[in-house]
């Protein structure tokens, strides 16, 4: 029998056995995704691939401006700068992708890929670079389009990488396509991140804004945002807004504790996965 041959047989195996354990077509996704962690308790596939479909649950209710790295972490490559100096900035970055700039980061003009400065890195060669001429056009999207639309047109249009851009029309961050798989899939990780002391668990918007992964430690919590959230009672944040709230929240409800605004991105029945932080020395306790 073929690898395909038996790719194609296990699959409908799949397909029999979640169909048996369903018994019948959900009245909605909740109960779809009941019915799908049920399936995996009874080990009818793993605990990777329920990870992997509740992923894609989560990107259909996200927005851009859940996952995008801010303006201000931006790495950016200056349009007048010297190719001696660009390389620097490739190499310092880390990055196989940067967004060209003019005059600042609202001005952005192209995207240049790191491996189109190979072809000048031989003797002589530098003297035919021209930055204008190797990189390539910038794509740009709103920071309110969903996760799954934007994953879709990723795959379209052969792209991966946006600049995110406000209400008004300025640049507010960039968003990859890895940053989108990483929601379906759990953490990337490569060489240059496993030395990025940058805390994945929590994304600072640069506005008082801050998306942080629900199951965040309360210490990490703490001195990421200098709040005093005390961890007698739970481990992480995500326990600390629901004990608040006092049932499994939706995505879309807030809570003001202290002097934090939390609003839940991401939740289903039984977790919540991604909350949206604002800092509010005003908040008055909900």
């Amino acid at each position: 029998m073929s690898d395909d041959t038996q790719d194609v047989a296990s699959n409908r195996s799949l397909m029999d056995r979640l169909v048996h354990a369903i018994g019948g077509e959900p009245r909605d996704r909740e109960e779809l995704l009941e019915l799908l962690r049920d399936a995996q308790a009874r080990d009818i596939f793993d605990a990777d691939t329920l990870q992997m479909v509740e992923g894609v649950f989560q990107v259909v209710e996200m927005r851009v401006r859940d996952i995008m790295i801010p303006r201000g972490q931006m790495k950016v490559v200056d349009s007048d700068l010297a190719f001696e100096d660009i390389l620097k900035v490739v190499i310092e970055s880390g990055h196989s992708r940067l967004p060209v700039i003019n005059e600042d980061k609202d001005d952005v003009v192209g995207v240049l890929l790191a491996k189109d400065l190979l072809r000048f890195s031989g003797a002589g060669a530098q003297q035919k670079f021209s930055l204008e001429g190797i990189m390539r056009k910038a794509t740009f999207t709103p920071d309110t389009k969903r996760l799954n639309v934007l994953l879709k047109e990723f795959r379209v249009e052969r792209n991966h990488m946006a600049i995110v851009l406000d209400e008004y029309g300025g640049v507010d961050g960039l968003v990859t396509i890895e940053d989108v798989l990483e929601e379906i899939v759990g953490e990337i990780d490569d060489e240059h991140d496993a030395a990025d002391e940058v805390d994945g668990d929590i994304r600072d918007h640069g506005d008082g804004r801050f998306s942080v992964r629900a199951l965040t430690p309360i210490d990490e919590f703490n001195s990421a945002l200098g709040t005093q959230f005390g961890d007698e009672e739970f481990d992480t944040i995500g326990g600390v807004v629901m004990q608040h709230i006092g049932h499994m929240p939706k995505p879309g409800e807030t809570a003001t504790i202290a002097d934090c605004q939390f609003r839940i991105l991401s939740a289903d029945s039984r977790r919540v996965h991604l909350l949206q932080v604002t800092r509010s020395t005003d908040a008055v306790e909900s």
